[in-house]
């Protein structure tokens, strides 16, 4: 733990953001991070609450009290190798993850919870600035050959996890860089690329091969490589979206928002925009559908374009304020949110129902909208309309693609059309398959995908050597 007295001395503090009019300008990073007695004292307020809930929180298990009280002793090294222990790329969840932990934290009990992310996100930044980050190379290699089917965080853990096992790694990515949907999904101002750039530099150190421009399925067969490996880890993410049935769905300015996103972060890498033609919020009036987190990368992206007005529309009720901690805690819970993105400035619907999007020259002009009760039934006399020049579909994903590699092994599926594999040994209908991360479990976090790819790295272990020293 940390200090004795350390969460009744000491308030939380978070990292404070950059001005909204400041980091509009452009699609960095504006997430101040705390200076190192801050970050003590953060630590610090870690008590001995007898039964840390926030491992269970946390879907990787961070041993959290351990580096918290760490980092309170100011032993950074130490603290570094605690949270590598059980996480493959901390950089990564320290910025993109919504911290589960800090909801089970007890001392969210009284809405101040240590803060675990700022921390574990001081203690990863820290190690790359000192230089103690290196490649851990295996002491013997097996001979054996894996190949990693998608690059996205899954399948980075899973391919490195296995190359330390000594294994002969090759990542297949169908786009022209690794990282999947952290590279192209997650708008640069919550996580620039380098952060993936140098964990591949250090994966290629360790044996790692990555193959990019390579569809399995398509540019490759998939049978192929289940000849030319010993096993194949399928980690391709669930990226079949959700979309919205309504007249005028047709209409041009109608887009998904995994069409939208994907722009940007290219413009911002160097890389050629894909898919033409090109989808630009300058000066528009950019309607928003969906209330998670791909509709605020939208709306962070919009707003950085210079959309002339951004709504975001929620299907769902409103949630309240607060949550009833009795009821819900440690568990994570369900109330109102404001992202960054959406402080900075975005109007907000809820129990909003799209009827139909009208257009003009075969454009997109005005979305029609309804209002909805607690039961999500229409309420009439509340429809409504608002200019609409760009709607952005971001309702989230139903499964993963399954034309291509799925289609042509013909794989079992589940009843809601990802990947049948169970969390024991990760195998699929196929021999010497193996799937894990969202193609697996459906639309998840990227914590999540971290866990599921260095367990099913420690099952292909097992199945390839008939035991594994790896950790689930």
């Amino acid at each position: 733990m940390g200090k004795v007295t350390g969460f009744k001395e000491f308030e939380r503090q978070d990292r404070p953001y950059k001005a909204v009019e400041e980091r509009l300008k452009d699609f960095k990073e504006f997430v101040i991070p705390l200076d190192e007695p801050e970050l003590v004292r953060q630590g610090a307020r870690c008590m001995d609450c007898g039964i840390p809930y926030c491992h269970n929180g946390c879907p990787v298990n961070n041993i959290i009290p351990d580096w918290n009280d760490l980092v309170y002793r100011q032993r950074w090294r130490e603290a570094l190798e605690v949270l590598h222990s059980t996480n493959n790329f901390p950089e990564f969840t320290g910025r993109v993850c919504p911290a589960p932990c800090e909801a089970a934290c007890t001392l969210n009990i009284d809405e101040a919870p240590v803060a675990i992310k700022s921390i574990e996100c001081a203690i990863i930044d820290r190690g790359w600035e000192e230089g103690w980050i290196a490649p851990e190379i295996p002491e013997r290699r097996t001979g054996k050959r894996v190949a990693v089917v998608g690059s996205g965080p899954s399948g980075m853990a899973c391919a490195q996890q296995l190359a330390r096992a000594g294994h002969d790694v090759t990542v297949f990515e169908k786009n022209a860089r690794i990282g999947g949907l952290l590279r192209y999904g997650i708008p640069d101002f919550k996580m620039e690329k380098y952060q993936i750039d140098r964990r591949m530099s250090q994966m290629q150190a360790e044996g790692v091969t990555f193959r990019h421009n390579t569809q399995v399925g398509v540019d490759v067969p998939a049978r192929k490589l289940l000849k030319d490996f010993d096993a194949v880890v399928m980690t391709g993410g669930s990226e079949h979206p959700r979309n919205l049935d309504v007249p005028g769905r047709e209409l041009d300015g109608v887009h998904f928002a995994m069409q939208f996103l994907p722009q940007q972060n290219r413009r911002n890498g160097g890389e050629a925009v894909w898919p033409l033609p090109e989808i630009s919020a300058k000066g528009k009036h950019v309607i928003v559908i969906g209330g998670g987190d791909t509709g605020s990368d939208c709306i962070g992206t919009s707003l950085r374009q210079g959309a002339a007005s951004v709504t975001q529309l929620e299907i769902m009720p409103k949630p309240p304020e607060k949550e009833n901690k009795p009821v819900t805690w440690p568990d994570w819970p369900n109330r109102m949110r404001t992202s960054s993105s959406q402080a900075e400035g975005c109007t907000r619907d809820w129990s909003v129902a799209t009827k139909k999007i009208a257009g003009k020259d075969g454009k997109a002009v005005r979305i029609e909208c309804i209002r909805l009760d607690e039961k999500l039934k229409e309420i009439p006399g509340t429809e409504f309309s608002l200019p609409a020049d760009l709607i952005l579909l971001a309702m989230g994903f139903m499964h993963p693609v399954h034309e291509g590699m799925l289609k042509e092994l013909g794989v079992t599926l589940d009843p809601r059309g990802n990947v049948q594999a169970n969390v024991i040994n990760y195998k699929t209908s196929v021999d010497k398959l193996f799937a894990a991360g969202d193609m697996r479990r459906g639309q998840s976090l990227v914590v999540w995908a971290i866990r599921e790819g260095r367990q099913a790295a420690r099952a292909v272990d097992e199945y390839l050597m008939g035991e594994s020293l790896l950790p689930r």
